[in-house]
């Protein structure tokens, strides 16, 4: 009897002391979780920086290729014009060059910036996500040039001669350069931004957020805005307001149609889901 016992404590030493080793074993693990979510995190943080530093770079390459084509791009724009602008001050200049490199770099850097960006969140896409996903890159590029061609055709065939046809020989016409390109720029840009509402509106519906039953039930309010911008980036001349605010409102019925193609193959996908 006094050996079994004196030969079991061996064996109940061990388990208490193997229990307490797997207990701290576990207990230094539950303490190391916190640590290794946040360095996960700051793994995300440190990629995604790395990530936007590249496009800065590839943004200033761009902006110096803006800096050195600037007089061929500055010519385009003034061979549509028969008018001569005038030079008030030398900082209406530096501000013409920097303003159109700007624009150049941004335009080109746009598809570099939404692929950088798509390459952040691919590991928690799927593969389906990852192709269709893929598709809007040269898309918001193509729509963003798009809008600016688009605005820069109704500033120099509407815009602009309605604008000289208000002096009508009264006054003697002079433009300043810093002005002409402001007007220019005024113009065109809210163009550009206004061509991506139909890939924003179907990431959107895509996330949840919007549904094309939301869009058609507030589309009198839409108009209305887009109406008001229309008023806010054209001349005070009625028709020519409902010219430039007849596009947005085209893009906006484009959203609405491919907001319900986006939510009509989201429920087929959650229907098969729930049924698999």
């Amino acid at each position: 009897m006094a050996l079994s016992v004196l030969g079991e404590k061996p064996r109940l030493s061990l388990h208490i002391s193997l229990a307490y080793d797997e207990g701290t074993f576990k207990m230094k693990q539950d303490k190391s979780l916190p640590n290794e979510k946040e360095m996960g995190y700051l793994d995300h943080f440190a990629e995604l920086r790395n990530r936007l530093l590249w496009t800065a770079l590839v943004f200033v390459l761009f902006f110096i290729g803006g800096l050195y084509f600037v007089e061929d791009i500055r010519n385009f724009f003034l061979n549509d014009i028969d008018i001569t602008l005038n030079l008030i001050s030398p900082e209406e200049i530096i501000w013409i060059i920097f303003m159109i490199a700007f624009i150049v770099a941004f335009a080109a850097t746009l598809p570099f910036l939404c692929m950088q960006l798509w390459l952040f969140v691919k590991p928690g896409l799927t593969k389906k996500e990852r192709r269709i996903s893929l598709v809007y890159i040269p898309v918001i590029f193509i729509l963003f040039v798009s809008g600016l061609t688009f605005g820069y055709f109704i500033f120099i065939q509407l815009i602009l001669p309605f604008v000289l046809s208000l002096n009508d020989g009264m006054f003697d016409t002079m433009f300043t350069v810093e002005n002409y390109f402001r007007f220019i720029f005024k113009v065109t840009l809210p163009f550009a931004v206004f061509f991506e509402v139909p890939v924003i509106t179907m990431f959107l519906t895509s996330l949840g957020i919007v549904t094309p039953q939301f869009l058609s039930k507030t589309r009198k309010y839409g108009y209305f805005i887009l109406v008001i911008i229309g008023t806010m980036i054209s001349p005070p001349d009625f028709i020519l307001q409902i010219v430039v605010a007849i596009p947005l409102i085209i893009l906006y019925e484009i959203s609405i149609m491919l907001s319900r193609i986006v939510y009509r193959k989201k429920q087929e996908q959650h229907r098969e889901f729930m049924e698999n």
